[in-house]
């Protein structure tokens, strides 16, 4: 797919837009008071992938998590911040590296302007965070509800306040707890600005629910070219939204360091355990850094055919189970033997 060319923003080591790869973010959950709490979340979301840390600071003590971040994170860290401008000069000084903000609740132009010179000097962007429950009182009696044109007029407002800055180094989102809504936001900014765009469907629920519904608003923006970095927001363990989002990238080709896992959803022709067998390789590809792709089938009448593409796998037959690659059958086997006969294969395949 050919992504939509926007403008590249350095944040800490990480770059955003450009032909630079979908960064995948998550935020911190712990209170922003519990610093080592926060720390040990942290170190959770960097061993599980999590390229970009978002930690609210909702007060003067809370700019202590910041610098805590910084010292022992490798992550580049985002800012959270909401209606006091001062915060987000402090989080700079404490080594922010992206400050996400609605120049609209900080305050006037002089505050604007504050956060805007202070991100400039030290080279950090500004993350313009619109959210269909928060929006401006008059764009909302303006547009009678919180529409996805009501949602790009505030986002250009917010940019031309900070264009007005001379400040450029920005990344926007436009988010929504209703996947259309944010979908059609999303794509009519656009095409209307060359800044990157962070996706996401805000308060999407649980595990179940919040990884379908930023699986089909994501995945429709990416399937378009839109969208440069992700977040999966769900009520949840944080590290489960980076497992999420990895998924998502992975199974619309963004990614290349990883498995791909096909697996039918067996018939009457099954004679082996497919669930559980399914459920074991894939727990023992967790980690593996390998682009193949590994099939596991029910039968073998459509095993080795329906999945020739596939660079291993494995067929079922009557309480035996076929090892195949590229389509050719290497060898009958015993179904307790099968998962060791196939990991033993994939560890000897180059990556």
């Amino acid at each position: 797919m050919e992504r939509r060319k926007s403008r590249l923003v350095k944040v800490g080591n990480r770059e955003i837009g450009g032909r630079a790869p979908i960064l995948v973010q998550s935020m911190l959950s712990c209170p922003a008071g519990d610093i080592s709490g926060n720390l040990e979340q942290a170190a959770r979301l960097e061993a599980a992938g999590c390229e970009l840390l978002r930690a609210a600071v909702p007060n003067r003590e809370s700019v202590r998590l910041i610098a805590a971040l910084k010292e022992h994170c490798a992550v580049p860290v985002v800012a959270d911040i909401h209606f006091d401008y001062r915060l987000a000069l402090e989080s700079l000084a404490a080594g922010a590296d992206k400050i996400r903000i609605n120049p609209g609740n900080i305050g006037g132009f002089d505050r604007v302007k504050a956060v805007a010179d202070a991100c400039r000097s030290k080279a950090v962007p500004i993350r313009i965070g619109v959210n269909a429950g928060s929006l401006e009182p008059e764009l909302l009696e303006k547009h009678g509800a919180p529409t996805p044109e009501a949602m790009v007029e505030s986002a250009l407002r917010h940019i031309r306040l900070l264009e007005r800055c001379d400040f450029e180094d920005i990344v926007v989102s436009l988010k929504s707890s209703r996947v259309e809504q944010m979908v059609a936001a999303c794509q009519l900014l656009a095409a209307q600005c060359g800044y990157p765009l962070h996706l996401g469907v805000t308060e999407a629920g649980t595990l179940r629910m919040g990884r379908m519904k930023s699986a089909v608003g994501i995945g429709a923006l990416l399937l378009g070219g839109i969208g440069d970095t992700i977040r999966v927001s769900l009520t949840a363990a944080p590290e489960e939204e980076i497992r999420a989002a990895f998924d998502i990238l992975h199974t619309l080709g963004l990614t290349r360091n990883r498995p791909n896992l096909v697996s039918c959803p067996t018939c009457g022709r099954t004679r082996i355990d497919l669930f559980s067998l399914t459920r074991q390789v894939e727990a023992r590809l967790e980690g593996c850094t390998k682009n193949i792709t590994v099939a596991i089938m029910g039968c073998a009448v459509n095993g080795p055919g329906e999945a020739r593409e596939a660079d291993i796998g494995l067929a079922g037959g009557d309480g035996c189970v076929l090892l195949f690659r590229k389509g050719e059958i290497l060898r009958k086997l015993p179904e307790e033997q099968a998962l060791e006969a196939l990991m033993a294969e994939i560890e000897a395949m180059q990556a």
